[in-house]
């Protein structure tokens, strides 16, 4: 892996039908959130070649708007990444076998936002950037991270889907 995607799962239901919060689906705003980044990351030639996906319906129906925007990615299912934390997160990816190109992620928070914040962190970001990052990363969002060949993490940037389309 030589790029890391973490985005997290689009807006959701504030409550499930079911009572649980495993159950929650996309609004039409997470739909359109999701869409958003995977737009705006394709259009920076940010592709996965793996989506590890959890297993919770807003998480599967985020990468189900994404997908078209990724038409040569695998999709794995990954039922832990619904309650792991961020190096539970990390983990998973490194373990994801991909030896070359990107892997998304396609998660929940905190774990999705903590990653981020070490990631950063490890890469020696400017503090500012680790703040903004410790503060916010809203439904929809994407970070995305380059590794050297020593493993240390690059911060590419973070993805909002484009004005007007989360709204």
């Amino acid at each position: 892996m030589n790029r890391l995607i973490l985005l997290r799962h689009g807006e959701a239901e504030r409550d499930a039908a079911s009572g649980d919060d495993f159950d929650r689906h996309l609004t039409a705003r997470g739909w359109r959130e999701a869409e958003g980044a995977a737009i705006a990351l394709a259009a920076e030639s940010i592709r996965p070649v793996l989506a590890l996906v959890s297993s919770a319906p807003r998480a599967l129906e985020t990468w189900r708007a994404c997908e078209p925007a990724f038409p040569n990615a695998r999709e794995q299912i990954e039922p832990a990444l619904y309650s792991v934390d961020a190096a539970g997160i990390r983990r998973l990816a490194e373990a994801a076998g991909v030896v070359s190109g990107a892997v998304m992620v396609v998660g929940h928070n905190p774990g999705v936002q903590d990653l981020a914040v070490q990631l950063l962190a490890e890469g020696s970001a400017p503090p500012s950037e680790i703040a903004r990052m410790e503060r916010r990363f809203p439904t929809g969002a994407a970070a995305v991270f380059a590794f050297h060949d020593d493993g240390a993490p690059v911060f590419e940037g973070l993805f909002l889907a484009p004005p007007g389309i989360a709204e």
